[in-house]
């Protein structure tokens, strides 16, 4: 398995010191934005790696040695020398191939969902400094790959697989049906590339002879329409969008010979989903992952013989609830490889062989995050936990076999860590609640030998500001403790009462309650703080990292446990002597937007004002992975989708309550708005209503933030 180094540009900020904290210092002046470090591509010898760096108003991709982090470096391209037809070529990022003979040169990019993007590709032949359009079509390309020889770039175009020859400079076109909103080849549909987070719907073999690659075929797939407002008659976007109980692609697994171009498909018996294939990293054998429609039963398949394809499943595993799209990592010893999954009621490693043995590599009550991967040369795993508590990511190395486990992080705080091949050297961000990111370069025992980043600038200013410190606290909840943070203002006088503002979350598998720099959005709690606001933010059950049970407790019923919780803390917190018991307030985006609404409805006797940003308001209009996951299908659980949608609850709104929505949210369609204002007028309730044009589900760009999170500020300072 390839590693990239993947990291920013070091962004330079000068720092004013104003003390008082405004809607604008936040979101629009970047007088709080923390130094990154970005755009570094770790070689394969694990020992150095490239970054492009600005000198003299030259753009150079530079060598560096680990060792020698910030040493001058040896120059490798000038990037702004390279020329295509006598002109030079402006480029969005470029892509060394792992000798170093090639560079792939991104130019025109645009994002198309979350992570998709559409580019116009060129390849530069390092050696003889030639430039060469790799697609003569005036069609944009995507997820250009180099094959593991250097002899050919995979891309996509149209909806079809190409190979282009870097020795011959030329194109041969592997699939012929690709079609927009109807066949995809090569990459991944709307709905795959937002719930199980994979674009790259192909990958080379290790000899570079063949690509294997997943075809979607959508055509029974209902289409969506968004309108886009500009024109005097506004464009229609039309996008295939798989909603819970609706048609899905019919995706199927196929191997083609880049030589030949001959494609074979590859017969996986049945299944729904298709989350995950990877080539062994020694011999013409492929992994692939396949899941029922309930997401319960996962079945591992090991395919060989790409000429005529022969499948063997040899591991499956099923769930009373449902599983997770788990990480995997073949090895290099050709017959085993390293997986996640909630087996023993907590997230852990497992060591599984292609005979279908399965050995347990990490044990306790405590889920692991992240899995790194695996030096295998020592037999080194690495990996990130919750260990010390679901508010912290600890990183950890541990043997393969279970033994020699070994922090190499602190233990508390977050910690994130960027490894370059072969596991010696890797790059650790590091920060707390109340402290900005670190970034230090460690060696594999997590000791450090080169600090790239303090943000010491940052955190003087921070510090200066005498700003609230988030607190964290365990709270009584409906039935049992839950993970709280708290901020009070500075200057809190406990024979005072205050109005509480709750931030929330509260989706399945994901938490807002844990002990990292939050950003501008800490920095917004700190202005609510300072506003004379306590606010206050909850992981309810069905929140990750405290075991499977916790996690799943929320199955087929999404909303009601979460809600209960919400209502139980907040009415506990009204019996807080320093508590203004009738001005509670809460205020979340998608999910959380979600749970808002339920608040002001279902729990409309405790939240005096609500804003819901991009809320899912009915669980029918959302896609079918992510729903179904928790929920099954309408037509199996109609009880469970009506009776926590805020929808059918309209009728018991009270309080102030603002909706908020992007006009082309492509996640969460405003769909979902439109039909609560149906709802809520019906029930003749009286609210406040704002839509962004042409915004998506992140609702940013220009001046969009700003103008957002003051209009939040100015509703709260009113209504609560």
């Amino acid at each position: 398995m390839r590693y990239k180094l993947a990291l920013l540009f070091v962004c330079i900020v000068s720092f004013s010191f104003a003390q008082n904290l405004t809607v604008e210092s936040i979101w629009k002046s970047g007088e709080f934005y923390p130094n990154r470090i970005e755009g570094f591509t770790a070689l394969s010898d694990g020992q150095s790696f490239t970054k492009i760096v600005e000198e003299d108003g030259k753009y150079l991709m530079k060598k560096y040695q680990f060792k020698d982090y910030k040493g001058a470096g040896t120059t490798l391209i000038n990037l702004s020398a390279i020329q295509f037809n006598g002109k030079p070529l402006e480029f969005d990022d470029g892509k060394l191939s792992k000798s170093g003979k090639w560079l792939l040169i991104q130019t025109n990019t645009a994002s198309i969902y979350r992570h998709s993007y559409s580019t116009v590709y060129y390849i530069y032949n390092v050696q003889s400094k030639e430039t060469y359009k790799i697609h003569a079509a005036d069609v944009p390309q995507t997820l250009g790959t180099f094959s593991p020889d250097e002899t050919k770039l995979g891309y996509v175009s149209g909806n079809n697989l190409f190979v282009y020859n870097l020795n011959t400079n030329t194109s041969k076109q592997i699939t012929f049906d690709g079609k927009q909103n109807s066949i995809i080849n090569g990459t991944t549909d709307w709905v795959y590339e937002e719930e199980f987070a994979i674009t790259q719907g192909f990958e080379w073999s290790p000899d570079s002879k063949y690509l294997a690659f997943m075809r979607f075929d959508e055509t029974d797939v209902k289409q969506f329409q968004m309108a886009i407002y500009g024109k005097l008659y506004p464009d229609e976007y039309t996008f295939k969008y798989p909603k819970a109980g609706e048609a899905n692609s019919k995706v199927t697994f196929h191997i083609a010979n880049v030589e030949t171009a001959g494609i074979k498909a590859v017969s996986l018996g049945e299944y729904e989903y298709l989350p995950r294939f990877q080539w062994s990293p020694i011999k013409n054998e492929v992994f692939v992952s396949t899941l029922n429609r309930h997401q319960s039963h996962v079945k591992y398949h090991l395919v060989s013989n790409p000429e005529n394809p022969s499948d063997r499943i040899f591991y499956e595993e099923q769930s009373t609830t449902y599983l997770d799209a788990d990480n995997v990592i073949l090895l290099k010893d050709g017959n085993s490889m390293l997986r996640t999954s909630e087996k023993d009621g907590y997230n852990h490693i497992y060591h599984l062989t292609f005979s279908g043995t399965l050995t347990q590599v990490t044990k306790g009550n405590w889920d692991v995050m992240d899995l790194y991967g695996i030096d295998e040369k020592k037999g080194t795993v690495f990996y990130s936990s919750s260990e010390n508590g679901a508010m912290n990511k600890s990183l950890y190395s541990i043997q393969w076999k279970g033994t020699g486990k070994t922090l190499i992080s602190s233990p508390t705080g977050y910690h994130d860590a960027e490894f370059a091949p072969g596991f010696n050297y890797f790059i650790r961000t590091s920060s707390t609640a109340n402290t900005v990111p670190t970034y230090t370069l460690c060696d594999r025992t997590g000791k450090e030998f080169q600090v790239l980043e303090t943000n010491k600038a940052l955190q003087q200013k921070l510090d200066g500001m005498k700003l609230s410190k988030k607190e964290f606290l365990q709270v009584d909840g409906a039935a049992g403790k839950l993970n709280a943070w708290i901020m009070k203002p500075a200057d809190f006088d406990p024979n005072k009462k205050y109005p509480v503002y709750f931030n929330v979350y509260c989706g399945p598998g994901s938490n807002m309650v844990t002990n990292d720099y939050d950003g501008a959005n800490y920095l917004y709690h700190q202005l609510l703080t300072q506003k004379g606001y306590i606010v206050f933010c909850v992981d309810t059950r069905g929140t990750q990292f405290q075991g499977a049970a916790f996690k799943k407790s929320t199955y087929l019923q999404l909303g009601k446990l979460e809600t209960e919780d919400l209502i139980a803390v907040a009415k506990n917190l009204q019996k807080e002597s320093y508590v203004d018991p009738n001005r509670i307030g809460i205020m979340g985006w998608s999910y959380g937007g979600f749970m808002t609404s339920l608040a002001m409805t279902k729990g409309a006797d405790v939240f005096k004002m609500g804003i819901a940003v991009a809320p899912v308001t009915n669980w029918r209009n959302y896609d079918n992975i992510y729903t179904e996951r928790f929920m099954q299908t309408p037509q199996e659980n109609a009880s469970g989708y009506d009776d926590n949608s805020p929808v059918n609850h309209a009728d018991k709104l009270k309080g102030k309550f603002l909706l908020i929505h992007g006009s082309a949210d492509d996640n969460v369609h405003y769909q979902n708005t439109m039909e609560f204002i149906t709802a809520l007028v019906k029930a003749n309730k009286q609210f406040d209503l704002f839509i962004y044009p042409n915004k998506n589900h992140g609702i940013y760009g220009g001046n969009t933030r700003n103008h957002l999170f003051t209009m939040m500020l100015d509703y709260t300072l009113k209504n609560l």
